[in-house]
């Protein structure tokens, strides 16, 4: 159990014992190749410059 410092490190090692010495290193590169469709205003920027518009003009604060 990985509640303590102690319960982390040797889940760690048993982590390793199982799955192989690179473990970590094979799960944070899966992580960062995971992350490739875009979505929101990244996959339209057309839409994001159009949303920026419109909350400008009705923003409160004057300048």
């Amino acid at each position: 159990m990985s509640g303590t410092k102690r319960g982390g490190i040797k889940a760690a090692e048993t982590n390793k014992k199982r799955h192989g010495a690179n473990f970590y290193k094979e799960i944070g590169a899966k992580g960062g190749l995971k992350t490739g469709v875009k979505k929101g205003f990244a996959a339209n920027t057309n839409l994001a410059r159009l949303a920026g518009q419109k909350g400008g003009r009705i923003s409160k604060r004057k300048a």
